[in-house]
């Protein structure tokens, strides 16, 4: 990003995990950080206490914030990293006016519960952020790997090359690598579809399916994001790309996966407030399946995996009825 000043919103797993790859390529990363306890934490002992605490920080290199304004204000490039359902209250905090001349990259992994939009759209129809300022940042990747530096890869999408590029720059490092697309939308889409999935499987899982199940499971899986993405943003584009498909099994399959784990307490029979509270992070998945059930309402693109994850999360289905269901469908 050259001389480009960054700044990331959010200090959870994600916006932990991306402020730690930055870091290592800045001099000085912007972060806004809700608690300023969080901010004393970190400064005195270089983690955060609540998220990811393996990851270490040069605090030399970080200019940590509680005041969103003053984040906003000294970046040029804002990396936004909260969970999708506190995305309307955070950035309610601020006035479209502060966002002008700036460039926008969503991790957000969600669709906004508010407006049923992806974060794109959302910031595009209401703060007046332009289709070319925008990025997406996205798997397979999870953030517990990043904290420790195990290989991993990311997609940069963006409508400007360059601006790809230049993010891409600013996170590779020795034990990061990324990829570059073009598909701002399919790639928002399909790290939102690909956390419905894995609740899914993690409900497999917590029922006693196995490994042969959720490898048909998965295959199907892909097959009805490839039918939605395309339904929703018609473009070309390969869906056995990692945007894509590498999220998609990271998610489904990784023990470090937040939505398979909720998905297994619901299929052990937690309720979903329990799982909830036991998890205290939040599953990006159980949000975004009663969003993406709404969407197809307009859309009508058979969705069996994603119809029966809804039933089971919002109309109290039966997990052991519903996956039978659902298993004669996959076949």
């Amino acid at each position: 990003m050259g001389a480009q000043r960054i700044a990331v919103i959010g200090a959870g797993s994600w916006g932990t995990a991306l402020v730690k790859l930055l870091s290592g390529n800045a001099d000085r990363v912007g972060w806004w950080v809700r608690r300023p306890e969080t901010i004393t934490h970190i400064t005195k002992y270089g983690h955060n206490p609540d998220y990811i605490s393996a990851a270490q920080f040069d605090v030399q290199h970080l200019a940590m914030d509680s005041d969103i304004h003053t984040v906003v204000k000294n970046a040029d490039v804002l990396v936004i990293a909260v969970p999708s359902a506190f995305l309307k209250g955070t950035m309610d905090q601020l006035d479209p006016a502060e966002l002008k001349g700036k460039t926008v990259f969503s991790a957000v992994k969600g669709i906004v519960p508010e407006t049923n939009q992806i974060v794109g759209e959302y910031l595009f129809q209401y703060w007046g952020v332009n289709e070319r300022d925008f990025g997406v940042i996205c798997g397979p990747c999870h953030a517990e790997e990043v904290a420790m530096e195990r290989l991993s890869y990311l997609t940069i999408a963006s409508l400007d090359p360059e601006m790809a590029k230049a993010m891409s720059a600013a996170l590779n490092g020795r034990f990061m690598k990324t990829t570059l697309s073009d598909d701002i939308y399919g790639t928002e889409y399909a790290a939102i579809l690909k956390n419905v999935i894995a609740v899914c499987s993690g409900i497999s899982v917590g029922l006693g399916y196995g490994d042969n199940f959720r490898a048909v499971l998965v295959s199907r899986a892909i097959q009805e994001i490839d039918r939605f993405v395309k339904a929703a943003h018609p473009i070309e584009r390969d869906i056995k790309e990692p945007a894509y498909l590498g999220d998609l099994l990271v998610t489904a399959y990784s023990t470090f996966s937040r939505n398979r784990e909720f998905g297994t307490m619901i299929g052990k029979g937690y309720s979903v407030r329990a799982a909830q509270l036991e998890m205290n992070m939040v599953a990006e998945g159980y949000y975004a399946v009663k969003c993406v059930h709404a969407i197809n309402e307009k859309l009508g693109v058979d969705m069996p995996i994603t119809e029966s994850t809804y039933r089971m999360l919002y109309e109290k289905m039966a997990p052991a009825m519903e996956m039978r269901l659902l298993s004669d469908r996959l076949a």
